[in-house]
């Protein structure tokens, strides 16, 4: 396994701890009425809003990441990795200074009530506003270019940020299917413990994937 792998896997796995991500999902499964088509519908439109964008990418992008040497990145990745690295610090930094957000969380919750009667397009459309990977895609889309991946090779790679950033939301809904009540109680504390601890997580493997962006940025400019 190599760097670009390590670091492409710390993107997927940050990608699916999310808090807003984590929050949004379970705010669509607990508030809604019937919870197992409010989150497969939720799911779906952002399985395939995230899917489309790697299409898209695949032809803007395509390999032009990839190096000669792939233990040292071009320099205009070099120079991408270490903006990356400083902006992500400088918002965990920001971020972390702030105290909890009632207003916030009250604003998540009465956006994703109105989606408990709301008609599948639009459900679908929540999903893929709201459960994307959002910032984590231009990352995984980096280093995916990085690995000068085959037509084949990128496909596999994509479907695995894909499935791997909305994977608690499949496992809820799968949950949902065997146990549905003992799920829906889970859920319920799933939504307090992120209201107090998913942000700390969220710190940790940002930070994780800056010290990556940066080694490799340094790796790069000074080789």
């Amino acid at each position: 396994m190599t760097w670009i792998d390590v670091e492409l896997a710390l993107v997927a796995l940050g990608a699916m701890l999310s808090p807003t991500t984590l929050t949004f999902s379970v705010l669509a499964l607990v508030l809604g009425e019937r919870p197992l088509r409010t989150g497969f519908w939720f799911y779906v439109g952002a399985f395939v809003a995230t899917i489309a964008i790697g299409v898209a990418a695949a032809f803007v992008l395509g390999d032009a990441a990839a190096s000669k040497t792939p233990s040292t990145p071009k320099t205009w990745v070099a120079i991408v990795d270490v903006v990356f690295a400083v902006v992500i610090l400088a918002w965990v930094v920001r971020r972390s200074r702030r105290p909890p957000n009632p207003a916030q969380m009250q604003g998540m919750i009465d956006k994703m009530s109105g989606l408990a009667t709301a008609p599948i397009a639009a459900i679908a459309g929540a999903g893929a506003a709201l459960a994307n990977p959002g910032g984590f895609i231009p990352l995984a889309l980096k280093d995916i270019s990085e690995t000068n991946p085959t037509a084949a090779g990128y496909a596999i790679q994509w479907l695995f940020f894909t499935f791997v950033s909305l994977l608690p939301l499949a496992v809820a809904l799968l949950l949902l299917l065997v146990a549905p009540d003992w799920t829906g109680r889970v859920l319920t504390r799933a939504r307090a413990w992120l209201e107090r601890r998913a942000m700390t997580i969220a710190y940790v493997l940002l930070v994780l994937i800056s010290i990556s962006l940066l080694r490799n940025g340094i790796a790069g400019l000074t080789s």
